[in-house]
């Protein structure tokens, strides 16, 4: 796959890679790619829990299960 930008742009990309990290600019454009599917993916998710049924209320309750949840998720994660 080839694509052609004009300079400005093509030198906006060189300056990502560089400060960035990445070691070329196709390393880059995945990046960006693999970006954009996972946000898609996230906003079909998010649209699709809005239309969702809940089997409980969403209440102060529900909520700070949920942060529970989460710091233990973290708990797990966070190296030894």
């Amino acid at each position: 796959m080839n694509v052609s930008l004009p300079d400005a742009l093509k030198q906006f990309v060189d300056e990502q890679v560089s400060e960035r990290g990445f070691g070329t600019t196709s390393e880059y454009v995945r990046d960006l790619i693999r970006y954009d599917r996972d946000r898609s993916r996230l906003r079909e998710r998010i649209l699709a829990s809005a239309d969702a049924e809940f089997s409980q209320p969403m209440d102060a309750a529900y909520f700070a299960g949920l942060r529970r949840s989460i710091e233990a998720a973290a708990e797990d994660a966070a190296p030894a």
